[in-house]
């Protein structure tokens, strides 16, 4: 398995720092620590790192005239024509003036590394106000959907010059609003895809004269990606710039956050029609997110004339009402700091036969992070149901799951541990969506996914390729023990081994390994072990909890034997096991998709299904 495939390992956007080696954390920390030193001489206080992407890094602080700003950087590793769309994000955020849009104040340069800076938009991104709320209520929803249909409607109407310049902003999402509480007022940050359309909304080619229309940039597109997750089909495959390109940002984001996902991929199972949204919005949702580009275009030139008259909607005091799990969620009150990653095998299964996407190449951090080597030859369904298993991962939650799909139906074993109850809602929530989700899945297979702490992960490396990976004489594997002692009869035992050998994973571990781990299965207890051997690094993730304390001597003599045979590891690749505490497994039918539910027209009658 080639290394440049082992970095998509992990679900999540960014690694942890504490899964990176020594010295690429080191190198971080030092890069982050030259950032705040360059903004401190430069007279600013308070400095905090608040954002990272795949292009940057965003830090705040506070200017000597009080006013809070934020100041952008492109990552130093990254090809200088990259780094140079740093300006080109200050020169497009420069043109942009609306209440909504944190102002642009300055683009400056210290030596090579360039920084643009902006005003500070109040409040936190929406997508960590969804993570601890859950599903928005509809009142909210119908907030956003008006301030930012506002700011989009400037950006189609600007003009340079005098000529029309529509701007696209291209990456709207959950993570690119931040959220007031008090005024509940919305900013739309993140100007790094933005560009000037080269269509407008009818499709007509943006150009008041001759040589404009026969310009050879309007024969290829200047659009940016933006976020796979949220982007219309349009923009990602490369489709002429077009405002319509935010019309299905601002869809996508609306329905996430109504529904409490990560991404649009789940509207043909969990539908806008059933989030309790009015019914038109809904609706209109439904038609802006749907396959047939007329019906799209419609109901975005729908939104957009008849936005104002949902500003008059009334809606019922929102209470929320406690989620119900569908499958076994436990909570516990723990001051331990867990940086949750999310490690998934058997995908291979999820992906469409013969499956062929026609995507132009696209050398874009973005791209490859999220998807060419992860998601592509998926079907939506497929895409929502490993988006919605990421999205658990965006928890403090350590544990797992084993998805089983039969013609019947959908088997489920689970094992998940949140460590902060005040957030069991929406973590709630998040999981009955992922089992929505599998029950909309219509094939034969296993999916297993296991949830660890990165701050748990031990990391060995070595200096040569054909050097042995030796462990410290410190190293061990981390442990917890249940507070009571358990000893669970042994036809209720989950086994390491009953899903058979995962296709996706390819490092073969040294045989006296496996004896060990042979062992360990007889123990009664829960986790997962996870080693993922690079050319020079290797890790060894893992979350363990005793259960039958009776055999904690044993048990940890097992652990200690692991650490021993690291250095006859050979090869490169990943080998995992996950062990659940016992079989409770819940079984559930297909489904297409849930039923209809609108918010009441008439707020004090119940909800209408």
């Amino acid at each position: 398995m080639a290394t440049s495939n082992l970095k998509h390992f992990y679900i999540p956007e960014e690694q942890s720092i504490y899964l990176l080696s020594h010295q690429d954390a080191q190198k971080l920390k030092d890069w982050l620590h030259l950032c705040t030193e360059q903004l401190t001489l430069l007279g600013y206080k308070n400095i905090q790192m608040i954002g990272k992407g795949a292009f940057g890094f965003a830090f705040s602080g506070v200017a000597p005239n009080g006013k809070e700003l934020v100041f952008k950087f492109s990552r130093a590793n990254l090809p200088q024509h990259i780094q140079d769309r740093l300006e080109e994000e200050a020169f497009m955020l420069s043109h942009v003036n609306h209440s909504n849009v944190p102002k642009f104040i300055e683009f400056q340069r210290l030596g090579k590394q360039a920084i643009l800076v902006m005003e500070r938009a109040t409040g936190e991104d929406m997508e960590q106000f969804s993570l601890k709320h859950g599903p928005l209520e509809a009142r909210l929803v119908v907030q956003v959907a008006l301030q930012i249909v506002d700011a989009l409607k400037t950006l189609r109407n600007f003009t340079y010059a005098g000529q029309e310049k529509p701007i696209v902003h291209g990456d709207i999402k959950p993570s690119n609003l931040v959220y007031d509480p008090k005024t509940e007022k919305v900013g739309l940050i993140d100007w790094g895809s933005s560009v000037f359309a080269q269509l407008d909304v009818n499709g007509q080619f943006v150009g008041n004269n001759v040589m404009d229309l026969m310009s050879g940039d309007l024969q290829q597109t200047n659009a940016r990606l933006g976020d796979v997750y949220f982007i219309g089909k349009e923009q990602l495959n490369g489709e002429l710039s077009s405002p319509r390109f935010d019309e299905q940002g601002l869809a996508s984001t609306l329905y996430a956050l109504a529904s409490g996902q990560s991404s649009r991929f789940g509207t043909r199972v969990i539908r806008a029609n059933s989030l309790g949204l009015p019914k038109e919005l809904a609706e209109v949702l439904t038609h802006m997110l749907a396959d047939d580009d007329r019906l799209k275009q419609q109901a975005g030139d729908y939104l957009f004339r008849n936005i104002h008259h949902m500003a008059n909607l009334v809606f019922s005091d929102h209470v929320p009402l406690p989620e119900t799990p569908m499958v076994p969620c436990w909570h516990h009150e723990d001051d331990k700091e867990i940086d949750t990653v999310v490690y998934s095998s058997r995908r291979s299964f999820l992906r469409e036969e013969n499956a062929s996407e026609e995507l132009r190449y696209l050398n874009d951090a973005q791209f490859e992070r999220y998807y060419k080597n992860y998601m592509q030859g998926m079907g939506e369904t497929e895409k929502a149901f490993v988006s919605a298993v990421s999205r658990l991962g965006k928890f403090p939650v350590v544990g797992g799951i084993v998805v089983r799909w039969e013609p019947q139906g959908v088997y489920i074993d689970s094992s998940l541990n949140l460590n902060k109850p005040e957030l069991k809602n929406s973590f709630v929530s998040a999981v009955n969506n992922m089992v929505q989700l599998a029950r909309a899945i219509h094939r034969v297979g296993i999916f297993k996914s296991c949830m660890f702490n990165a701050r748990d992960t031990l990391h060995i490396e070595r200096e040569y390729e054909d050097d042995p990976f030796l462990p410290k004489l410190n190293d061990v594997i981390p442990y917890d023990k249940s507070l009571i002692s358990g000893v669970e009869e042994e036809g209720r035992v989950h086994s390491y081994f009953e899903d058979g050998d995962d296709p996706d994973e390819l490092l073969q571990l040294p045989a006296p390994m496996l004896e060990v781990i042979q062992e360990l299965n007889t123990i009664h207890h829960t986790g997962c072990i996870i080693f993922e051997a690079l050319t020079l690094h290797l890790k060894v993730h893992s979350y363990y909890k005793l259960l039958d304390h009776n055999k904690e001597a044993q048990f940890r003599e097992c652990l200690r034997k692991l650490v021993n045979f690291i250095p006859d590891i050979k090869g490169e690749g990943i080998s995992g096991f996950m062990k659940l505490p016992y079989k409770d497994t819940r079984f559930f039918e297909h489904h297409e998709h849930l039923p209809d539910k609108f918010h009441p027209k008439h707020p004090r009658k119940p909800l209408e299904s």
